[in-house]
Order: C-alpha cells, then structure tokens, then sequence
C-alpha cells in the first residue's frame, strides 16, 4: 500500500532529523511479522500509521523512513510527513486522499447492491430496498432510470470485488 511507510535503522553516528524515530515510541500500536518483514500499525493523536521494516525491530535504535523515488513516492511522503508532524506532537493533517461525501454515499449504495445481488435479489429488489417502492413504477420498469442505475450500481460492486477497490487506495490522476 502506498501509504505504508517503509522505516530503516538509522546509520549510526548519524544526525536524523530530530532524533529519528525511536521504537520506545511503537508502543503506541501493533507490531506483526509477516513474510515481507515487520508491519507496525500505530495509533498517535488519533490518526493511524502504517509502518513497514524489512528487519525485525530493536528497541533503543532511531529509524528514519526510506523514500523510493517510485510512483508512489508522493504518497508516501505525505504519509511521512504526516508521521512526522505526529510524533512531533503537531496535528498530522488531512490524509492524502479523502473520498468526498458523495462518493462515500455512492460507495455505500454500491455495496448495498452487490450484497444484494450476491444474495440473488432481482435488480427490482435491490432498487426498492436502495431507492423505497414508492419510487420504482409497477410498470414500465424494464426502461426506468433507477432500473439503470441500480445495474451500474451492481457493475461498480462486481468491478470492487474483482479487484477495483486498489483504485480507491490511489488518488484520482490528474495531469500536471
């Protein structure tokens, strides 16, 4: 994930800006080893933290976080920086990549569709329990807008479920 801070030991004698990040300080969270290393989910001001450590970690030594100049470099010095102002004591900042209410909403009634059609509900079902009966005519249906709204709806939950759902992990592009 981009947002995850991948962290590495500080060289020693070296002079990290401040004074590094000292494990001491991960207690604030969880750590788990995984195939990939160590993974440390830290909760610090009320905002969540994802670090990565290739080694396992030491108590006592001070980490710095490692930046490579990848496609996800953005994020994840926004990510850093965020860390840092934490740990600092400051406020950590908006995140790097909010939803909007309107695509949260979308994203509900997106899911509320899918579960409803993983359950076998007819696009009709699914559109009275989202939009109310009232709203969906007795006939006429098989040309009504919500009857086309609803099968988008149900699309974007399928196209989530196969693996789309990384793409709301991902600012939106934007050229520069």
């Amino acid at each position: 994930m981009p947002t995850v801070v991948p962290v590495v030991r500080c060289a020693s004698g070296s002079k990290a800006v401040g004074e590094g990040l000292p494990l001491a300080d991960l207690s604030s969270g969880t750590i788990r080893q995984a195939s990939d290393g160590w993974h440390a989910v830290l909760r610090i001001q009320g905002a969540q933290h994802h670090l990565w450590l290739k080694e396992a970690p030491q108590f006592g030594v001070s980490y710095a976080a490692e930046l490579p100049l990848d496609a996800d470099f953005e994020i994840r010095a926004h990510a850093s920086h965020r860390l840092w102002r934490a740990i600092n004591g400051r406020p950590p900042g908006p995140p790097f990549h909010q939803l909007s209410a309107q695509r949260r909403e979308r994203l509900v009634l997106v899911l509320r569709a899918l579960d409803g059609h993983m359950d076998g509900a007819s696009y009709r079902v699914i559109a009275e329990v989202l939009f109310g009966r009232k709203r969906i005519p007795e006939r006429a249906w098989k040309t009504h807008e919500l009857r086309s709204r609803t099968i988008r709806l149900v699309q974007a939950g399928l196209a989530l479920m196969r693996g789309g759902y990384r793409a709301l992990l991902r600012p939106s592009s934007r050229k520069e």
